[in-house]
């Protein structure tokens, strides 16, 4: 049986996958529970994503399911460190009292992920934000990410957006 690339699933939850492959092979949490020895409710929590892959269950699962070894806890690892990074970043954000909330009227402005949604919230700000706006993304994220970030093709607003990037960034599009 094939494996996906782990570079595919990085930041995923083994029991994400693990659903993907029962459901692929039409088989049920139970039924492989009963094939492993293992407890149904344990394996029913990391199929959900509530619970962490041991070490022994995911030997046992591999073993049942003829993955190769060490595939879910590398799973697993990568999915800590992701998590790990969330929680890390979770506390960085902008000034928000920069930004005018009529900037962002389409998402909830108090829910926005700052890190996750950094090519939303840069494209948007050079497009339709003001000097003050403008200057606080390039004080949060810096000119290099925001370079990366930004996209000119199919631009709503894209006069704006050029003569923004040549006035704050320097930068002839």
């Amino acid at each position: 049986m094939e494996t996906p690339s782990l570079a595919l699933l990085k930041g995923i939850h083994p029991g994400q996958y693990l659903l993907r492959e029962l459901s692929r092979r039409g088989l049920h949490g139970g039924t492989l529970a009963g094939r492993i020895g293992g407890c149904r409710q344990n394996l029913h929590a990391i199929l959900q994503g509530r619970r962490r892959m041991s070490l022994s269950l995911s030997l046992r699962i591999e073993q049942a399911l003829g993955l190769p070894e060490g595939f879910l806890m590398s799973l697993q690892l990568y999915y800590d460190i992701a998590e790990e990074k969330r929680r890390q970043n979770a506390g960085l954000r902008p000034d928000v009292t920069k930004f005018r909330p009529a900037l962002f009227w389409d998402v909830a402005f108090d829910r926005i992920d700052w890190q996750q949604n950094k090519a939303f919230v840069i494209q948007r700000v050079f497009e339709r934000g003001d000097e003050t706006e403008i200057r606080e993304v390039l004080r949060f994220y810096g000119r290099d990410e925001i370079l990366k970030q930004l996209r000119f093709d199919g631009a709503s607003y894209a006069v704006y957006l050029k003569s923004n990037v040549l006035k704050y960034l320097g930068h002839e599009v």
